[in-house]
């Protein structure tokens, strides 16, 4: 008689964050799409709507990057937002406080959704590793549960 198993009885392994340069490239291009798309609907000279949407983007980048891509994330996200959300558009400034408080609240949401992800995954494993909550497949058939 054959007996069917399933092939992933194993213990299932945390997701792998996504290479650093890829999480970077994300940045880019979502800050540009997500700019332009706000320059166009709302028009621009918008920070105040910008700075919440990028932020936004690295938050949702930051689900699936490493914390070393953080800084990145962050940087991407602000030349953006200095270069094509504020006027003029296409030239780089530093306006001492209002610049820094952007680039730490970016860099704030890359590593918050960094950490959430972490804290995600490691509460899944820990349930998959816990005493009372052993999966259905790997205790059928084994003889040892069988009364």
């Amino acid at each position: 008689m054959i007996e069917w198993k399933p092939l992933g009885t194993g213990a299932r392994p945390v997701p792998q964050p996504v290479a650093t340069p890829l999480v970077w490239a994300g940045a880019g291009v979502g800050a540009l799409v997500l700019v332009a798309l706000l320059n166009t609907v709302v028009g621009p000279d918008r920070p105040e709507l910008a700075l919440p949407a990028l932020s936004l983007l690295a938050a949702l980048l930051g689900l699936s990057a490493r914390f070393t891509a953080a800084p990145g994330t962050a940087l991407l996200c602000w030349l953006f937002l200095n270069g094509f959300a504020i006027p003029p558009a296409g030239t780089l400034t530093w306006a001492g406080h209002r610049d820094t408080t952007w680039l730490a609240c970016l860099f704030t949401a890359a590593l918050i959704g960094t950490a959430l992800a972490r804290l995600v995954h490691a509460r899944a494993a820990y349930r998959r590793m816990a005493p009372g909550h052993a999966r259905s497949d790997t205790t059928a058939g084994d003889g040892l549960h069988d009364s």
